[in-house]
């Protein structure tokens, strides 16, 4: 295959286009068309590098010619040369307006057109490197920035699970709840009170950050964690406290690299405020209503349902419908009401993400 750069030349008058294909036929692929409609059928069938432009013509002239190839989008790249005998200033300028590179008058000077050509197809051809080196490296950084996402996923469940198999719980309650969370969210912003706040990226930043949830749970005694009956007082105002140590090791990582992430900002929502409580009895601070961040709201219904419906060291699984009854009970004083409304109307979506991620 011939790597020599292909001119297009568009002129009407033969002994025009028979002297510029002498020119340059020794160091270029030459294509040649009598008229401006011939030059745009050649362009739309062949890849051409540059074109020289006559530009009065039967028909379609120079000018409209250029006009269309810098009109579309697989075109407007190539350099246009207009050689024409038009070679006023106004006529000049207005030739570059159109998007040409360059403008020569008529009678053409060869070597002119011919240093011309050379320089245009020069600047063509590093304008094309710098493009294919730009599109390569816009795809490695996706790449780059796609697999920097799977390891943080990754890390983030690993993270998850060193905390929650410490209380006997699986890998699986985190993905149950997560999953939970996301479709939950992804129902709710078809409320008008959620729509601008559930946007697809933020519900992609709860789904990611729900498996934090619990991370805190790392700080609790075994004795307490892992005690198979019910919790004392005293113990359970330790056990309380996961929900800000979750929260103070997140604020901690925050603060390590120097500026609020909206993922830790979500993370650190969902793991303070996820036991707190529409009526204002939850903990740690006793949040009530719209104070509970959004995030912390739709995780309270994941958590506590994926609970209840699991085995624990404290307590045999419940059925679904046990489950639903249970929660129905919380509607406005555990749970926001309106999420929980939604909750029950996908609840056969709920148990199918139960039953595809159940714990062996």
């Amino acid at each position: 295959m011939d790597s020599k750069p292909c001119v297009l030349i568009v002129d009407d008058a033969p002994e025009n286009l028979a002297l510029l294909h002498g020119l340059l036929k020794d160091s270029y692929l030459v294509r040649a068309a009598n008229s401006g409609e011939a030059a745009l059928d050649v362009v739309s069938k062949m890849p051409i590098d540059i074109v020289l432009l006559d530009v009065i013509m039967p028909g379609m002239d120079g000018y409209e010619v250029c006009r269309r190839l810098k009109q579309n989008e697989e075109t407007r790249s190539i350099p246009v040369i207009f050689l024409t005998a038009k070679d006023s200033t106004k006529d000049e300028q207005f030739g570059l307006d159109l998007g040409a590179s360059d403008y020569i008058a008529k009678p053409i000077s060869p070597p002119i057109v011919f240093a011309r050509v050379k320089t245009h197809l020069q600047i063509k051809a590093s304008q094309d490197f710098l493009k294919d080196q730009n599109t390569f490296l816009e795809a490695e950084v996706q790449r780059r920035i796609h697999q920097l996402s799977q390891v943080q996923d990754v890390t983030i469940a690993a993270l998850a699970s060193l905390a929650e198999t410490r209380d006997q719980e699986t890998g699986n309650h985190i993905r149950r709840t997560q999953w939970y969370v996301k479709l939950l969210a992804e129902k709710a912003r078809y409320l008008p009170r959620f729509s601008e706040r559930l946007t697809p990226d933020v519900i992609s930043t709860y789904f990611k950050s729900a498996p934090l949830h619990d991370i805190g749970k790392v700080g609790i005694p075994d004795n307490i964690l892992l005690k198979p009956g019910k919790l004392t007082a005293d113990e359970f105002e330790i056990m309380k406290l996961h929900a800000y140590y979750g929260y103070q090791a997140l604020v901690e990582a925050e603060a390590d690299i120097g500026y609020e992430d909206s993922f830790l900002t979500a993370a650190k929502e969902i793991a303070h405020y996820h036991h707190e409580k529409w009526d204002g009895t939850g903990y740690p601070n006793g949040l009530c209503g719209e104070e509970i961040p959004l995030s912390a709201r739709l995780m309270a219904i994941a958590d506590v349902y994926d609970a209840l419906i699991s085995k624990r060291v404290y307590k045999d699984a419940m059925s679904h419908d046990q489950a639903m009854e249970i929660i129905h009970n919380g509607r406005g004083t555990h749970f926001d009401p309106d999420l929980l409304d939604i909750f029950f109307e996908i609840e056969s979506e709920f148990q199918h993400i139960a039953e595809k991620y159940r714990d062996e």
